[in-house]
């Protein structure tokens, strides 16, 4: 009797036989670990299995074949360089408990419905919320297949579930620089669409570097939203950005060192977008135009300013100091970087459009104490920075270093991510929230 033979094997994506079947329900298995490290890079692996097929088991068995599949158990994180993402083709919509809901046919790329960028997050943030299972096979209740282009489908509210290689068929080719929150960043493999095809949503840019953008995504074990590498961890250069076709709203940035053109006048009837007058923001002036400036610049990155974290309704320096900081950082200067909001800074506060204020890595704090945030590429394995040690300190003062042996030091470790989880978890965030790695919103409310 001839020895088994022991082979590497994976499954094609499409095969319906039954040792395919199986393989892939242990590999899924076997890579929905949950990540014990927050969501980070620094875990690499996933393992495969080996199958067991004999040549005399074929003759044996009558003409039928056989695998068995022996998946060795899973003991790592699963690699966030490899998505390991296959992917159903395009269907239609399901109803409730898996079946075919009444569309009966995928939709056409030109029927596309009209959605404004922050629907789209939003929608992206209900599978997020919910940690939906991974499948390429099952169903959400929204009738959208569990993977990764059903994910997009669902955020852009299309009438179908698309595939990695429809998808571009609903949208138009960008540039990186175009990027804005809700567009998507796809790889295609055509030759072998369940080898590393993968797509995800735009989120909008970590910091004015660039160099790391939030990724929303649908891939093992559950839906995810992380700071990710442009374009991706694995095959970057082979994502391309894409604009879907049906959204509305947003402008295409500046080039870097341009000055943000006039926008359009606002919408008849639309108060809140209506600028109220440069008379609401004169010296000692309070109404709620004030509060709701605070908050949009807050938002821009000028937490800093802040004393309390929150705007009131009086006009003040720390107002003046945030929005000339805003329009300093739209390239303007002189008389337009003058500290009280006109027209054309109002309209791209409300609208999310020019660029952020940028942090001041180093800097001394704001008025209100608050130190800027240094931006997410601090935070790694390994990665010094003064930052990384007043973090730590911070944290100590806020009886939260329970995990410091020694230090808190300037070098990123573990005891500074399970500390930061901790007081994220304190602040009641669960899930990717509470990853253990600062954000703008953690770092402020750590030096508030």
């Amino acid at each position: 009797m001839p020895m088994p033979a022991f082979e590497e094997y994976e499954p094609a994506g499409d095969c319906a036989c039954r040792g395919c079947a199986e393989r892939r329900r242990a590999l899924a298995r076997a890579r929905a670990i949950p990540l014990r490290d927050g969501g980070h890079p620094a875990a690499r692996g996933a393992r495969r299995a080996l199958v067991l097929a004999t040549a005399a088991g074929v003759v044996l068995g009558g003409g039928g074949a056989t695998a068995v599949a022996l998946t060795a158990p899973a003991t790592g994180p699963v690699a966030l360089d490899d998505p390991g993402s296959p992917q159903g083709g395009r269907t239609p919509l399901h109803g409730p408990k898996g079946k075919q809901g009444s569309p009966g046919a995928p939709g056409r790329p030109g029927a596309v419905k009209r959605i404004d960028r922050t629907t789209i997050i939003n929608r992206a943030k209900l599978w997020l919320d919910a940690q939906v299972p991974y499948s390429m096979s099952a169903y959400w209740t929204d009738g959208y297949r569990q993977d990764c282009s059903g994910y997009v489908s669902m955020a852009w509210n299309l009438g179908s579930n698309e595939w990695t290689g429809s998808l571009d068929k609903f949208a138009t080719r960008i540039t990186k620089d175009e990027l804005l929150p809700g567009d998507m960043l796809l790889f295609h493999n055509p030759a072998d669409p369940t080898n590393g095809s993968h797509v995800v949503l735009f989120g909008g840019w970590v910091d004015r570097t660039r160099t790391h953008y939030v990724a929303y995504e649908q891939t093992r074990p559950t839906t995810r939203k992380l700071a990710t590498p442009y374009g991706y961890w694995a095959n970057a250069a082979k994502y391309v950005p894409y604009r879907f076709n049906g959204v509305a709203g947003g402008v295409v940035p500046e080039a870097p060192g341009t000055v943000p053109a006039p926008p359009a006048g606002p919408k008849p009837g639309d108060a809140a977008k209506t600028f109220p007058g440069a008379d609401k923001f004169a010296p000692g002036a309070t109404n709620d135009h004030v509060a709701q400036l605070g908050r949009m610049l807050i938002e821009r990155g000028a937490y800093r300013f802040y004393p309390k974290g929150v705007a009131d309704r009086t006009w003040s320096d720390h107002d003046r100091l945030a929005t000339q900081a805003f329009q300093r950082a739209q390239g303007w200067t002189g008389a337009d970087a003058d500290g009280v909001p006109g027209a054309h800074t109002w309209r791209l506060l409300v609208d999310k459009q020019g660029r952020n204020i940028p942090p001041t890595v180093g800097g001394a704090p704001g008025p209100g104490g608050v130190r800027a945030w240094p931006g997410a590429s601090v935070f790694r394995p390994g990665q010094s920075h003064p930052a990384v040690e007043a973090l730590g300190r911070q944290l100590v003062k806020k009886g939260f270093g329970k995990h410091y042996t020694s230090g808190p030091g300037a070098r990123w470790g573990e005891a500074d991510r399970r500390n930061v989880e901790a007081f994220q978890r304190a602040q009641g965030w669960r899930g990717a929230a509470a990853n253990g790695y600062p954000g703008p919103e953690t770092w402020r409310r750590l030096f508030a």
